[in-house]
């Protein structure tokens, strides 16, 4: 999920939240993109946006980055219904799949954003407008040459904390070790960000997180799973 450009480019450059993986996108999928994205999406403008006039109400805000299939979104809306959630997600596929799932459920607390989360962070979110970011299982770029692609970088954390109100909580969860450890580290140096004290002594899975089919996938393969919550200082 995580790319990082080298070189003296522009600051959304330099952390890119991605490496864009279009794959092969089903009827049902297409469908979903012609019959709900004016309900659901969010086109990118590249300005700041008012997101209480695209969900209309004034709610908490609460942002996922890179929700792949969407299971813990479309859980998210359904068990927290006084929140409102922005996802966003390169992979189209998983939009469109997504997208079906809310019109089923009547779903109407979504907006989506099919596109880079780092120009949507920069760009169009207002600082302390966020309560809540997830980013749950992000590519780990396990091979040692690749890590400074991973999404969890010191510029990304401070980017985040520039968004997210003081008290806002930042949750984020990996099945990778190496990745569990970097994560930490960074999270410990970040100046603007605390272990949440509810959760500071446990890796063990938030209530408000589902255990997901990747994630079932990944346990049976051996892997352990971390989930670090932390507090907007």
């Amino acid at each position: 999920m995580a790319d990082n450009a080298d070189g003296g480019e522009a600051h959304h450059r330099r952390i890119r939240s991605f490496v864009l993986r279009q794959g092969r996108i089903t009827p049902a999928q297409q469908r979903a993109f012609d019959a709900h994205w004016l309900r659901y999406g969010l086109d990118y403008i590249g300005a700041p946006r008012d997101f209480g006039a695209s969900f209309g109400r004034a709610a908490p805000l609460v942002l996922e980055i890179g929700f792949g299939n969407g299971d813990q979104l479309l859980h998210s809306a359904q068990a927290e219904p006084g929140s409102d959630f922005i996802g966003i997600e390169v992979y189209r596929p998983g939009v469109g799949r997504l997208m079906n799932g809310l019109a089923g459920a009547g779903a109407g607390n979504v907006r989506l954003y099919n596109h880079d989360a780092v120009e949507v962070l920069e760009n169009e979110i207002a600082p302390g407008a966020l309560a809540d970011v997830r980013i749950y299982f992000p590519d780990p770029w396990h091979k040692k040459r690749h890590h400074k692609r991973r999404l969890i970088q010191p510029e990304f954390l401070a980017l985040l904390a520039a968004r997210v109100a003081p008290a806002g909580r930042l949750h984020l969860a990996t099945d990778w070790a190496d990745y569990a450890g970097h994560m930490q580290n960074v999270l410990e140096a970040a100046s603007m960000w605390r272990a949440d004290p509810l959760h500071a002594a446990s890796a063990e899975r938030p209530p408000w997180r589902i255990e997901t089919h990747f994630e079932r996938r990944g346990l049976r393969l051996g892997h352990g799973v971390w989930d670090f919550v932390y507090e907007r200082i």
